[in-house]
């Protein structure tokens, strides 16, 4: 097993931060059917996904580092997104 590189650490965490933050904000635009802003998070949450995949394949240690990120990104996200009981989703047209 490889030592942890602090750097390569931050970045997963980070990475895995944003991936969810982005997911969040995908399964928003996906229930308030906005198509365009779906599509745009679907292809940003790929993107970043796949750079903590590659980035932990190689050290198994790297999982815990990405697992923390998920658990912020989500946190914080959903964090921003609080609306009162009974408002309209994130990303709903305007009544």
């Amino acid at each position: 097993m490889a030592a942890v590189e602090p750097l390569t650490a931050g970045a997963v965490l980070l990475a895995t931060a944003a991936t969810d933050a982005v997911y969040v904000m995908f399964t928003s635009a996906v229930v308030a059917r906005k198509r365009v802003p779906a599509a745009t998070w679907s292809s940003v949450w790929y993107v970043l996904s796949s750079y903590a995949v590659i980035s932990y394949t190689e050290n198994w240690v790297y999982v815990v580092f990405a697992a923390v990120g998920s658990w912020v990104g989500a946190y914080a996200t959903i964090t921003f997104l609080h609306r009162p009981p009974g408002g309209p989703p994130v990303g709903a047209a305007p009544e």
